[in-house]
């Protein structure tokens, strides 16, 4: 079975909107301790990191963290398992990383980084879709008159469309989505399994070709919304839990 996904996640504006969003959320004890080991940065400052590591050849072997690809027809749990991990190893290996006594400052700094940046990428719908066509990214489409791909479009065209501010945006979503349950229960594979099931449909709405615009982004974005609300919220659980 093959393997991979080698485009970007949610661009810079999406990964930073889940940061803040997240860091609206951290209790007290949570908040000292990542701002001792982020050395006073917040959440959305470093949400960046799993993307700005990639030019470095001694982090190669995270690569495929980033991701997850099976098929429809089956759970992550009855699926072929990359040997080289993915998005849900990863995020747990983070995990008990920094709830580990043994766990140098040093690399508390690194997974807690790393960490950040994978609760964002589960919740973008085509980094836990299909290998064929490498998350979407080989899923050429345009974006208004440039050219692009399905992947692409949900990482950052419908984002930066908008031309908002990660702040701005964070604010407008928290403003909307306050009276929204939000289910921070499960395990990492569940929401997984959400973000799967979405981009199932991602790709039965759309061909290859397509042009996508207005009517594309009236139809998907509050989807985007929501995804980019879970992350943030998931992301503060996560990390409450581990230091609280």
């Amino acid at each position: 079975m093959a393997f991979g996904n080698t485009g970007p996640e949610w661009g810079p504006t999406g990964h930073r909107v889940i940061g803040e969003i997240a860091d609206a959320q951290l209790s007290k004890k949570a908040r000292k301790k990542i701002t001792e080991l982020l050395r006073g940065h917040g959440l959305a400052f470093v949400s960046t990191y799993g993307d700005d590591i990639k030019s470095d050849r001694r982090y190669d072997k995270y690569d495929t963290w980033h991701y997850v690809n099976y098929p429809y027809d089956k759970s992550y749990q009855e699926s072929v398992k990359n040997p080289n991990g993915d998005i849900i190893m990863g995020i747990d290996t983070c995990i008990k990383k920094l709830k580990s006594k043994d766990t140098s400052i040093e690399d508390q700094e690194f997974y807690l980084k790393f960490l950040i940046h994978l609760m964002g990428d589960l919740h973008q719908p085509l980094h836990v879709a299909l290998a064929d066509d490498k998350g979407g990214n080989d899923f050429q489409v345009r974006w208004f008159s440039d050219g692009s791909n399905l992947h692409r479009v949900w990482d950052s065209n419908m984002i930066d469309s908008y031309k908002m501010s990660y702040t701005e945006i964070a604010d407008n979503i928290s403003d909307g989505k306050k009276d929204m349950p939000v289910t921070v229960q499960g395990s990492v594979a569940d929401w997984a399994e959400e973000s799967h099931k979405i981009s199932k449909r991602l790709y039965q709405n759309v061909k290859v070709g397509d042009k996508l615009g207005y009517d594309y982004s009236y139809e998907n974005f509050s989807t985007v919304q929501n995804q980019l609300y879970l992350a943030g919220i998931r992301l503060a659980h996560v990390l409450n839990e581990i230091y609280n």
